[in-house]
């Protein structure tokens, strides 16, 4: 099992990369199969998945990289996982409010994108909206967020395993 999860870098990069993309995978079939209409938080935590899947793809492409290279691309996903756990956890305390505490429902994201400066946009995205507290479908009493947290923390944990042996990672690449 060490063998498969850990042989190499470009090994690493690959199952990182393809665990995220199943991630979106899952995401788009909910929103265009199950007509699941994805809030605000929702959209930003796919962009931490898709910046994850580049860096995992440039990672995966990049020959010969040096250890600090393969440290840099391994320190970015960290911190694209963080930013994703991040957003979930502010996503599963909104779902968790008293309805009379729930901040009240915002414009569609696109209409955002129209009106206001990109920076903006992502400083609402950050905060939500009312929509991002409504609960679409859970699994075993565990909404979307709750899952998308499971999934970021397994993959935060084989990141920090890789990162702490990535010297021997390194040594098998080359």
């Amino acid at each position: 099992m060490q063998d498969l999860l850990f042989s190499d870098s470009r090994r690493f990069f690959a199952l990182l990369g393809a665990a995220s993309l199943g991630l979106i995978i899952v995401a788009l079939f909910f929103e265009h199969m199950l007509l699941l209409k994805p809030c605000i938080l929702c959209y930003a935590q796919r962009a931490c998945v898709y910046l994850l899947i580049l860096v995992s793809l440039a990672g995966f492409l990049h020959k010969n990289q040096s250890l600090l290279i393969l440290r840099i691309y391994m320190g970015l996903c960290i911190a694209f996982i963080i930013s994703g756990m991040t957003l979930s956890i502010r996503q599963l305390y909104l779902q968790n409010l008293p309805r009379e505490l729930v901040p009240t429902c915002g414009p569609d994201i696109d209409y955002l994108f129209e009106t206001l400066p990109v920076l903006e946009v992502i400083m609402i995205a950050i905060k939500g909206d009312g929509n991002c507290a409504e609960v679409l479908w859970s699994f075993l009493g565990i909404s979307l967020p709750g899952w998308l947290l499971v999934a970021f923390v397994g993959l935060l944990f084989y990141t920090l395993v890789s990162l702490y042996i990535s010297k021997k990672l390194h040594s098998k690449s080359l």
